[in-house]
């Protein structure tokens, strides 16, 4: 089930995209699937065919992960 996160890279803007599996520990690179920006819209330094790009972990800041719809469903604690 792929995860969407927003990536915060060092003087730029955030990027949304879509991933299979989060970062590792010791990983350098993250593969990301339908890079765009917060609001929808491409992101003007990309080729507008681009489908997934590689971003480096050094240059991002830091990941929010955001939650899908699917997870909003699942009741994980109920207490009668």
């Amino acid at each position: 089930m792929p995860h969407t996160l927003l990536f915060h890279i060092q003087d730029d803007d955030p990027i949304v995209g879509e991933v299979d599996e989060f970062p590792g520990v010791l990983d350098q690179m993250i593969l990301v699937n339908n890079p765009r920006r917060k609001d929808g819209k491409d992101v003007p330094y990309l080729e507008t065919n681009v489908v997934s790009i590689v971003l480096p972990l050094h240059r991002i800041t830091y990941i929010e992960i955001i939650p899908n719809e699917l997870e909003d469903d699942i009741i994980s604690f109920v207490k009668d």
